[in-house]
């Protein structure tokens, strides 16, 4: 039997890499009054919905599609939640 799951995938600069949006925001900030930010790093947010036999089989799916994708594994470090959701339709 297919089950349905939601991935929520985080996408992130490694710290040890300069971002330049971060920067940029975290210089604006200041500029507006708020001196108390230390720092800023910029990311970015996806969701997808994947269709798989069982839990680890997903898992091991999305780890790939980062890997190969969805994050450059050179610069970037990601993570994701993934929940089991209930087809709306009833069928896959």
């Amino acid at each position: 039997m297919q089950r349905k799951y939601l991935a929520k995938i985080f996408v992130t600069v490694r710290p040890s890499v300069l971002d330049p949006a971060g920067v940029a925001v975290q210089s604006s900030l200041k500029q507006m009054g708020y001196d108390n930010v230390e720092q800023v790093r910029i990311g970015k947010y996806m969701e997808v919905t994947i269709i798989s036999p069982d839990e680890p089989k997903a898992r091991q799916d999305l780890n790939q599609m980062c890997e190969q994708m969805l994050a450059n594994p050179v610069i970037e470090n990601y993570r994701f939640d993934l929940i089991e959701v209930e087809s709306q339709t009833g069928v896959f």
